[in-house]
């Protein structure tokens, strides 16, 4: 074959999957970072120079590079230093209490200790842990444990006390403080979280690449070469931005990131954005500005997504509806008309509602056909809106990782009818809305493996099915993990298929993920190399 240039690097003995529409390859060329051509080792190794290099697959399974659609990769990092309470590593609650009391043993005293993962759920007690057990494990420390969903804490006495909170405190609008009895219980949900991490010193720079290193590192060694890091400022502000900026200049940024900036009143940095110019498609492929993100309502498990209907035995709960229409509605006309795209959080049908609703107002005010607004999560969306989604172009960005991981705590606080629709993929590709998924790490594991399991199955982790008519064939679900991921940040021309032109951002495996037997994602598939920009990040064939 006719080609003006020899390849840097060539994949030989493979079994590429290139794209769900494109016939799988025996072998890939790549040339400055990019695809050259694909084909047979004959066809490949006719491009092979003096300097290429030739690296042979064995026969293993090769596909593009996997996108994580929803994570928080600054706070993947650092919560991989704080204290695991996890379901795995903490299923009871007297094991939760040790993790902590091992975890503040690290630290002298009047430091805080961190801890995240509990499923309250999945406790033996079936509920959230309370101060007073926090205070008899860790007495001289403030603690802030956080469930997995990040939504809901639990803080001990020392923590409430350095927040200045009392018996008398109320409630922050679109925030619930628990109490037993008029005492405060140290339960704290949605925006009542911020009065006690707004005493926890913030990380400085420094500490912020930090965690964008290791956070990246981890998520290539799953194969994920892009994620979209779905809240930039939540955790010190427009200091992450520079962090970002400087990991990139330092060759401290592992992964492609697709900035979403938070938004949201009294704590939003897209002002500072704005004045420096970083509107939605500023940057690179590496680092680049996406959208904008409005939190509207919390999450299932914690029963603070919001919800039309009242969940199960709370006949008064409908969960956190975080702002009004009106507040919502201008906010996202504002960010629309400066030329961002969306990415609003909105789990419950009432969020759901609210933010297509206000998507609807924007576009037909200021039409752009391929903006593309995002509801991220979009956990119970009702027929009548998914319709008036496609009808929109407005895009569903789901974490399937949330059926494996929480699906029975779904059944539990919702029933099992309501519960067995949460996140219906299935619906949305026959639908054509071209869902992508995700972890939303650290609220799940970036572990793909039982996120691509979910997808296919159904299966939560302990073997519920939750509508098997919504399950992907397994092509359907690793293209959501990859083409559609791309095309959720307007990237689908540069990356999320293994075709000439895009970036060789590559992941090879141990096991066909389309072919094996789907208990197989779930028990001993490894991600054994990892290339960005066709060089090898990771490499565990040992």
């Amino acid at each position: 074959m006719a080609c003006p240039v020899t390849a840097d690097l060539i994949l030989v003995n493979g079994n590429i999957w290139r794209g769900r529409a494109e016939e799988r390859c025996q072998a890939l060329a790549i040339w400055q970072g990019k695809v050259l051509a694909t084909g047979s080792d004959d066809e490949m190794l006719a491009l092979k120079g003096e300097a290429t290099e030739v690296i042979d697959l064995e026969g293993r399974f090769a596909s593009p590079g996997l996108i994580d659609n929803h994570l928080h990769l600054i706070s993947t990092g650092m919560v991989m230093g704080w204290v695991d309470i996890t379901p795995e590593a903490a299923p009871t609650l007297a094991a939760l209490l040790d993790r902590l009391r091992e975890g503040a043993a690290g630290i002298p005293k009047g430091g805080w200790v961190r801890a995240r993962g509990y499923d309250q759920v999945k406790l033996d007690t079936g509920r959230h842990p309370t101060r007073e057990e926090l205070d008899s494990a860790v007495p001289d420390h403030p603690v802030l444990v956080t469930r997995a969903c990040g939504h809901v804490s639990i803080a001990n006495s020392m923590a409430l006390q350095l927040a200045g909170m009392t018996d008398g405190t109320n409630d922050p609008e679109g925030g619930v403080i628990g109490r037993t009895e008029g005492r405060l219980n140290g339960f704290l949900a949605e925006n009542a979280q911020g009065l006690v991490s707004a005493v926890i010193p913030t990380p400085s720079v420094d500490e912020l690449i930090g965690g964008i290193e290791r956070g990246g590192r981890h998520l290539l060694s799953f194969g994920i070469t892009s994620c979209m890091d779905a809240a930039v400022g939540m955790v010190a502000g427009f200091a992450e931005i520079r962090a970002y900026e400087l990991a990139k200049l330092g060759g401290r940024l592992p992964v492609r990131t697709w900035l979403t900036l938070l938004g949201d009143p009294g704590t939003s940095i897209v002002e500072d954005c704005w004045r420096a110019g970083m509107v939605t498609g500023a940057g690179d492929d590496m680092l680049r500005v996406g959208g904008v993100k409005i939190f509207l309502d919390g999450s299932a498990g914690g029963c603070t997504a919001w919800m039309t209907e009242a969940y199960k035995d709370q006949p008064e709960n409908f969960g956190v509806r975080m702002l009004p229409d009106t507040q919502v509605e201008e906010m996202v006309r504002d960010f629309h008309d400066r030329g961002y795209q969306m990415a609003c959080h909105a789990i419950g049908d009432g969020a759901i509602e609210q933010i297509i609703t206000a998507y609807e107002k924007a576009l037909a005010a200021t039409p752009d056909p391929d903006r593309r607004h995002r509801v991220e999560h979009c956990g119970y969306s009702t027929p009548a809106q998914e319709a008036r989604m496609r009808e929109a172009g407005i895009l569903p960005a789901p974490q399937m990782a949330f059926i494996h991981d929480f699906g029975d705590s779904y059944v539990s606080v919702l029933g099992a009818e309501r519960a067995n629709r949460s996140y219906p993929i299935g619906t949305w590709a026959r639908m054509g809305l071209r869902p992508s998924t995700g972890s939303d790490s650290p609220v799940c594991s970036p572990n793909p493996f039982p996120n691509l399991h979910a997808m296919v199955t159904r299966q939560t982790g302990r073997g519920t099915v939750m509508d098997a008519s919504e399950a992907l064939e397994r092509d359907e679900a690793l293209q959501a993990f990859t083409e559609y991921g791309a095309y959720s940040q307007k990237a689908e021309a540069v990356k999320g298929r293994l075709i000439p032109g895009q970036w060789a951002d590559i992941a090879v495996f141990s096991e066909d993920l389309v072919e094996t037997a789907p208990e197989r994602l779930l028990n001993g598939i490894r991600c054994l190399l990892t290339l960005l920009a066709g060089r090898i990040v990771h490499d565990a064939r040992g």
